[in-house]
């Protein structure tokens, strides 16, 4: 099986190895697979994933220049139009899309280590949709930076830049609300936990959320509604293993956000298994 998804993924041309390509491949089979799950259920797994793009990201992310080479070549209009979609200015968009291709190439690095975004696509989705979200999550960051700096200057002229701090969040009257709430967000994919980010915590409009996405306001509305029907069946199953009732679960989730020990932005906004969006 490691042959034949190491030729389908022609990873070969990219001086990677069959042994390199099988330990990326079963770092994401642990990752996204039960521990139970059977050697047909984790073929199965693996066959679905896009493997083309999985090498073709991987190897840039390794430092191989082919391999860059044509990820610009493919990639680059694409990041361009979709920053332009959402910065709606020829410049911005520019300057948006720039702005991660560092990120992207790995021009830092952590522990000796070259460190690119690239390296955390997986192969689950396609490498265009992956990208999108990337651009999108950029742009929101910005968006909430320009915020906080505005809101700054705002107090700053208002004379209230000494002003007491807000009280702490209050503690829900169950700690396992907490863990449930915080559990199903960190395990929310990349696209969702920005969509919900986009939607609740920066009012945004469905509409501008389906063009920062590239999908139409329909969509981002469908979307949108598996999103919070899937957090909230994930949020009752993470409670019921606490061992809440069922009835208790449902109860739950009369809980007040704000009265939950949790920062919903830090979790919704913090990369999937990072423990550091």
């Amino acid at each position: 099986m490691g042959d034949l998804l190491y030729q389908t993924s022609k990873a070969e041309k990219f001086e990677i190895t069959l042994q390199q390509f099988e330990g990326w491949a079963l770092s994401i089979a642990q990752k996204y697979l039960p521990s139970e799950a059977t050697q047909r259920e984790a073929e199965d797994f693996l066959g679905g994933l896009r493997l083309e793009d999985l090498a073709l990201a991987r190897a840039c992310a390794a430092g191989n220049e082919r391999a860059w080479e044509q990820f610009m070549a493919r990639f680059r209009e694409l990041l361009y139009d979709a920053a332009l979609g959402i910065a709606k200015e020829s410049s911005q968009a520019k300057d948006l899309a720039d702005s991660i291709y560092a990120d992207l190439y790995g021009m830092g690095e952590r522990d000796g280590q070259r460190v690119s975004k690239l390296s955390s696509y997986t192969g689950r989705g396609s490498l265009e949709g992956w990208l999108r979200t990337v651009i999108a999550q950029e742009f929101i960051n910005r968006y909430r930076s320009r915020k906080r700096l505005v809101s700054l200057e705002e107090e700053e002229e208002d004379g209230s830049q000494f002003a007491a701090p807000a009280a702490a969040p209050l503690s829900a009257a169950d700690s396992r609300v907490d863990a449930a709430v915080d559990e199903a967000l960190i395990a929310l994919d990349a696209e969702s936990r920005a969509i919900l980010s986009a939607y609740y915590l920066d009012g945004r409009k469905l509409a501008e959320i389906g063009r920062m996405f590239g999908f139409h306001e329909a969509t981002a509305s469908r979307k949108l509604d598996r999103i919070t029907k899937s957090l909230r069946k994930s949020v009752q199953n993470g409670l019921v293993k606490s061992g809440m009732s069922k009835r208790q679960a449902e109860e739950a989730f009369e809980t007040d956000v704000r009265d939950l020990g949790i920062d919903v932005r830090k979790s919704l906004t913090q990369e999937k298994g990072s423990q550091t969006f």
